[in-house]
């Protein structure tokens, strides 16, 4: 059985924390979006998570969630791809919770999280 993949959100690499500010405000204002502050980016909405200084990726990243990310690394792993698992982050229980998988795809970097 295939895993169901959904768009979380879109992360753009950008120079500074200035600039991550300023393009998630205009991305908010363009699309009716409420902006939010995080720690190591800032958004507009939900949808574009601006990076205050740049991450994996040329251009930036593209996060991926499923319900059942384990079995959803499985059936990756059966298609060829690979993780960076220097990258991953696991809940308290130990349960994997994101990972990057290795390389670029169209110049973007791309994550898979738990739904």
């Amino acid at each position: 059985m295939k895993n169901k993949f959904e768009l979380e959100h879109i992360g753009i690499n950008t120079a500074n924390a200035e600039e991550a500010a300023n393009l998630a405000q205009l991305l908010s204002t363009m699309f009716n979006l409420e902006p939010r502050h995080g720690q190591k980016s800032e958004f507009g909405g939900a949808y574009f998570e601006c990076m205050k200084a740049p991450f994996l990726g040329k251009n930036g990243h593209i996060a991926m969630r499923t319900p059942d990310l384990t079995a959803a690394m499985e059936e990756l792993k059966e298609k060829g791809f690979t993780f960076n698992m220097d990258t991953a982050a696991y809940f308290e229980d130990g349960r994997i919770k994101n990972v990057y998988l290795n390389g670029e795809y169209g110049g973007f970097a791309i994550h898979i999280m738990q739904k």
